[in-house]
């Protein structure tokens, strides 16, 4: 019997430096090879789209209800993925699972809503009773297959068929580039709905209030100051009153109005300083920069960051979008950061 405390010379020793180079070697080609096979996958699949995919679409567009995505094993992690993005551009969906139907879940499905469901094979077993539900009761089936003379391919109502090329792993056994076909496959239907619906990112954003993605849809509105809060003064005011409205306002400037109300220009600390002699002799429009650069309460609150930053300012006067030039509020940039738009 060998002796566990001398290595075996057949076995490689991983702390042995060149085994280890090598091996981590192998782990980069192997991950290169299977990115450059799905690669080519995506590439071929492009071209492979016909007029399936439009009927797919138009299936999807006239229907009432929703969009019902099903697949078994990895179909189902997928199709939980494009259901999800359905759902949040503007199209109705969920997704049921195929064995879950057998047993009551069928009832998910209604007359008015459409089906997809996802097999590379098309022959998933786990699938048989949802595919007859939909024949049964008449409700449209969108079947997407990697075989065009598969059973579901041939039950569906619209057929959509991958392109015939290998699987990432050398085997061929282990659903990688059918997988990532049938994924960017679900971002094509969703992303050509939600263009055809002219999906806003106002609508975008109802969908994904919370996190980075929230924050960046985020409009000035949101985020300005309005009210009594905004820094205002007529253009006659003198200087010593301008001066207090600075301060009470807490944002280190003052926006200066004409009769008529339209924003003219804006006092700032630098005005201050380029006008320090004789200050208090002068009124606010004597002393303001005028045409101050403003914003839209409509705008993403992204924007006038980048605004901001460019112009190194802290504050953007937001006038109505009406033309009428009306300030409505202001923004600051700390106003901007708490909300995590950045």
């Amino acid at each position: 019997m060998p002796d566990p405390a001398i290595p075996d010379p057949a076995i490689p020793d991983p702390a042995a430096p060149d085994q280890a180079t090598d091996r981590r070697d192998a782990f980069l080609a192997s991950a290169r090879r299977v990115i450059a096979r799905e690669a080519e996958a995506l590439l071929a699949l492009g071209p492979a789209l016909g007029e399936s995919f439009a009927d797919a679409v138009d299936l999807i567009l006239a229907t009432k209800g929703r969009v019902i995505v099903s697949g078994m094993g990895k179909s189902g992690h997928i199709g939980r993925k494009i259901a999800a993005s359905l759902a949040s551009t503007g199209t109705p969906a969920h997704f049921v699972h195929p064995a879950e139907a057998s047993h009551g879940d069928l009832g998910m499905l209604a007359q008015g809503d459409v089906v997809l469901v996802l097999s590379n094979s098309g022959e998933t077993p786990e699938l048989a009773d949802l595919i007859a539900h939909t024949r049964r009761f008449g409700i449209p089936m969108i079947g997407v297959a990697g075989r065009a003379d598969s059973t579901l391919i041939r039950r569906a109502d619209v057929g959509l068929v991958l392109p015939d090329v290998p699987e990432a792993c050398d085997t061929g056994f282990v659903p990688t580039t059918s997988t990532t076909m049938t994924l960017a496959l679900g971002d094509a239907l969703a992303v050509a709905l939600m263009e055809h619906r002219r999906f806003t990112p106002q609508r975008f954003r109802d969908f994904h209030p919370g996190g980075k993605l929230g924050a960046r849809l985020q409009t000035v509105a949101d985020l300005m100051h309005t009210g009594d809060e905004v820094p205002l003064v007529p253009a006659e005011t003198p200087m010593g009153e301008a001066l207090l409205t600075i301060t009470r306002k807490g944002f280190g400037v003052t926006g200066v109005t004409g009769p008529d109300g339209r924003l003219q220009g804006i006092v700032t600390d630098g005005d201050l300083r380029r006008n320090m002699e004789g200050l208090l002799a002068r009124t606010a429009a004597e002393v303001m920069t005028p045409s101050p650069r403003t914003i839209s309460p409509t705008a993403l609150a992204e924007e006038a960051l980048a605004q901001m930053n460019a112009r190194k300012i802290t504050c953007l006067f937001v006038v109505d979008p009406d033309g009428a030039g009306h300030a409505v509020g202001i923004l600051h940039i700390h106003d901007c950061l708490r909300a995590g738009v950045a």
